[in-house]
């Protein structure tokens, strides 16, 4: 059989080349046109599969946070089912980091993303913390997980021990930062997400006590 002229198309081998696209060059890199390049075909093809930018990046944004965990909620352990869903939850938005703004962004009318809301805000209030409490807490841990995803503490700094010697003697070690920044990034996230749920669980005793 002859082979086809023009690639055959799919909605998954879309999905996927957009992703890489997106990995590769950033969500500005990404367009109908740029896309149909990369795919090899004309960009009136892809309006068969898909009918706009935004109906892409929504099923883009759905694949790659299904990993998301927010199955610790189903027992009632509310501090079990927050670290799970965070830990999940950073490591879909690290592994995809340029797809961040479209996937911390809310979710909108994502399936997914507002099955899995539906799931941790009912966890907490079946949990016992009020609704209002409830709300607070998905919006904390999306503000910790967000931000440790998105930037790189220790990446941040020089590895060139001249930049501190002498001038910032509290720094002397920061050149090494750089050498070690996934173990101190995993770190300093669980560190961060323990000190998160301790002082969670003093609030919850205190709206238990209270009322």
């Amino acid at each position: 059989m002859a082979r086809p002229k023009t690639p055959i198309l799919s909605r998954p081998a879309i999905r996927q080349a957009a992703l890489t696209l997106i990995d590769r060059d950033g969500l500005e890199g990404l367009s109908m046109r740029k896309l149909a390049q990369e795919l090899d075909v004309q960009a009136a093809s892809l309006y068969s599969h898909v009918r706009t930018k935004e109906e892409l990046l929504t099923e883009i944004a759905d694949e790659v946070t299904t990993r998301i965990d927010v199955s610790g909620f189903d027992d009632g352990d509310w501090r079990e089912g927050l670290a799970r869903w965070a830990r999940s939850y950073r490591d879909a938005l690290a592994e995809h980091p340029n797809l961040v703004p479209v996937i911390a962004s809310g979710p909108g009318r994502r399936e997914e993303a507002l099955r899995r809301a539906d799931i941790v805000h009912g966890g907490l209030v079946n949990a016992g913390w009020p609704p209002k409490y409830a709300t607070m807490i998905g919006a904390s841990t999306k503000y910790l997980v967000v931000g440790a995803a998105t930037n790189s503490f220790a990446r941040g700094f020089d590895d060139d021990v001249r930049v501190y010697r002498d001038r910032y003697p509290n720094l002397s070690q920061a050149h090494r930062l750089a050498e070690h920044a996934t173990e101190i990034d995993d770190a300093s996230f669980e560190l961060a997400l323990s000190a998160f749920l301790d002082g969670l669980t003093r609030v919850y005793d205190d709206v238990r006590a209270h009322g």
